[in-house]
């Protein structure tokens, strides 16, 4: 009983990081679940919840969503998540792991720090994103950055940034929650646990989107670039 107060409470909190940014459950959710559950039943759960809150904000977004805007990031992510996989079988990764976190970090407080102004990016970005991201998501479970640093310097608005990290992180967890239940790890304790937690994430997105909705895109991306700082900081501590 107290393990399902538990986690309801990790992902109430979780969906509110969630619902104001479009991304970053997982880094409030798996290092507390792993506290007390093992790491094969919180990474399926964590990724089925992302199935279900990007699902809900991606409805409250659909005006916003592009295609134009996620499918070169899903096509760059493709290749990415196979050199990904290929690097980690033939490389110690922990040191790289270590720099690309640290890399996160100083990016991110350079910008909290003097504020880049937006740019005009070629659309061949959006494919190295996407390889980024699939490539450090396969590599170093922590695919997020490159997609959000990019769309953070494109200049879109706040609505079209979250839009495009929710369609692209959505389309993620689902293929990922497929394999995951082909492979059997989202076994029946996962799916109990996600049972009742489910309507905790809601409640939380909810919130968390209602929060974001007061806020400016400077403030948002303020947001963003600290998540991505908390981001680098679990990178640099699970590879020391």
């Amino acid at each position: 009983m107290i393990t399902l107060i538990l986690i309801s409470f990790i992902f109430l909190v979780s969906g509110i990081i969630q619902g104001i940014s479009g991304f970053g459950s997982a880094l409030i959710a798996m290092p507390l679940l792993t506290l007390f559950i093992d790491v094969k039943t919180a990474v399926p759960l964590c990724i089925l919840h992302s199935v279900l809150m990007t699902s809900y904000i991606s409805f409250t977004l659909k005006d916003h969503m592009e295609k134009k805007k996620i499918l070169p990031l899903l096509l760059g992510s493709l290749p990415g998540i196979y050199f990904g996989v290929t690097f980690l079988k033939h490389v110690e990764s922990d040191l790289i792991k270590l720099l690309l976190g640290i890399l996160i970090i100083v990016y991110s407080v350079y910008s909290l720090s003097f504020n880049p102004q937006p740019k005009r990016l070629h659309n061949i970005w959006a494919y190295i994103a996407g390889f980024g991201t699939g490539f450090i998501g396969s590599a170093f479970s922590a695919g997020g950055p490159p997609a959000i640093i990019y769309t953070s310097l494109t200049g879109w608005s706040k609505d079209h940034i979250k839009a495009t990290l929710t369609g692209f992180f959505l389309t993620s967890a689902v293929i990922t929650a497929v394999v995951h239940a082909a492979t059997g790890l989202t076994t029946a304790l996962v799916g109990k646990y996600f049972l009742v937690s489910s309507l905790f994430v809601l409640i939380g997105v909810t919130t968390g989107i209602k929060l974001y909705r007061r806020i400016s895109r400077d403030r948002y991306l303020r947001v963003i670039h600290m998540l991505l700082i908390l981001l680098g900081g679990m990178m640099c501590l699970t590879a020391i």
